[in-house]
């Protein structure tokens, strides 16, 4: 089954690495190129660094073997690039030094702007302006991470994923409250898990990580964007998650933690999921990586969109790629790119990301029976599928963002335990993150 992968963070000696190696690419064996002019008929030989094991390999080594069989002048050489998905960074740092790096290759959204001032990736804004590749099928958050710098767009769509409110009817049903509604306010939200807290029984209403992991900081992006707020400036130097909207939604969320105690502040990133199986907490916000779990569990559960605030229900997501890379021939980019196109049509992602459990890159999929019958399997799938719609906000893929996320992480984990008031820990985050943002 599918985990998310979207919220591992560059590793900051691969980003220095990546940095370092664009610098090179004049000097490497690749930059002396190929082919000058386009023969769609020429024998192509693709390398393709899937970023996958197992079940999701052989899948994607199945596709390329099937395109292979519909043009047969083209070669893909599959392979996972690297001991695990995280690793594939580091991998491509080096490739990009030795001039042996792949013609295509799955990067996490956060690793967007790195491989974008690697010099290294093709430009594909042009093509998929066409209408046959319905753009505007993806989410509104996976097309801006396929296009870090706001001018080029480096790839395609691989994953896609979203937060959603998963509430556990049990724990309802036993509190007498009625379920959640997609129309929820978050003021709603904290009456329902003010009713569902239950000291006797050690039942919480809520959940949240304050290990000041990604998985802390993600939890409050939507919060800060239903209020209005940004978490970066428009040029990306400075950060303003410490805006008035930055710590109205902090304070709701300290209120809810230590006025109400109503939070289960998890250390781990992980307990919280136990215990909601186990009909410990009545509510979580995650994503379709849970559904999984809850169903071989046994859980009975509910989806519904975020809570929101104003009539918004923004949420995040965490788009990863297919970055497409140049190797300065015209043949291997164009069929590196009608690769890409067709993986992440409609036809083939209800065979890749529908068929292994993940949710569709595209609306249209929505209503395929390959993705119905993933429904039935796991209940709440396709309300995660239909918010990808208010995933409009993407996660910041500037090379400052590790440092941005461990500040602000640190000062939700802090106030949610009752240290500090949320304003002077949010501006001292945004300054330590303002000058990681100066150093990146």
């Amino acid at each position: 089954m599918s985990q998310r992968r979207s919220l591992p963070l560059t590793a900051l000696t691969a980003v220095v690495a990546l940095t370092a190696a664009g610098a090179l690419a004049a000097c490497s064996p690749s930059s002396k190129g190929g082919a000058t002019t386009l023969d769609a008929d020429a024998d192509v030989t693709l390398t393709w660094w899937t970023g996958q094991a197992d079940q999701a390999e052989t899948i994607l080594e199945g596709l390329a073997a099937e395109f292979e069989q519909e043009h047969p002048n083209v070669t893909i050489k599959v392979s996972s690039g690297a001991p695990s998905t995280e690793d594939l960074l580091q991998k491509l740092s080096a490739s990009f030094a030795g001039g042996t790096y792949p013609d295509i290759s799955y990067a996490f959204g956060s690793w967007a702007s790195e491989l974008a001032a690697s010099e290294r990736t093709l430009d594909i804004t042009e093509q998929v302006s066409e209408p046959d590749v319905a753009w505007d099928e993806f989410s509104g958050a996976a097309r801006q991470t396929a296009q870090p710098t706001g001018e080029a767009t480096i790839g395609f769509p691989a994953v896609v994923d979203n937060l959603s409110l998963i509430y556990n009817t049990t724990v309802f049903d036993a509190a007498g409250v009625e379920y959640p509604t997609e129309d929820w306010t978050w003021e709603d939200f904290r009456a329902a898990a003010k009713k569902l807290t239950d000291a006797s029984t050690n039942t919480y209403g809520y959940a949240y990580s304050v290990s000041g992991s990604e998985e802390t900081t993600w939890q409050f992006w939507p919060h800060l964007w239903q209020g209005g707020g940004q978490i970066l400036s428009e040029d990306g130097a400075t950060a303003e998650f410490n805006s008035a909207a930055g710590v109205e939604a902090l304070t709701f969320l300290r209120d809810m933690a230590v006025e109400d105690k109503s939070v289960y502040l998890d250390q781990t990133d992980t307990k919280f999921t136990e215990l909601f199986a186990s009909d410990r907490i009545g509510m979580v916000t995650s994503g379709p990586w849970t559904l999984y779990d809850l169903s071989v569990a046994g859980t009975q559960y509910g989806v519904v969109p975020l809570p929101g605030t104003g009539g918004k229900h923004t949420t995040v997501s965490g788009p990863d790629l297919w970055v497409l890379f140049d190797h300065h021939d015209l043949n291997r980019a164009h069929w590196a790119y009608e690769f890409t196109k067709w993986l992440t049509s409609p036809e083939q992602d209800v065979r890749w990301n529908v068929a292994y459990g993940n949710l569709p890159l595209r609306a249209s999929e929505i209503e395929s029976p390959e993705f119905r019958a993933q429904v039935e399997e796991m209940p709440g799938l396709d309300v995660m599928a239909a918010n990808g719609e208010n995933a409009t906000e993407p996660r910041p893929t500037v090379a400052g963002y590790v440092n941005l996320s461990e500040a602000i992480g640190t000062a939700i984990s802090q106030v949610l335990q009752g240290q500090g008031d949320p304003k002077s820990a949010l501006d001292g985050a945004a300054a330590t993150a303002t000058a990681a943002l100066a150093n990146k």
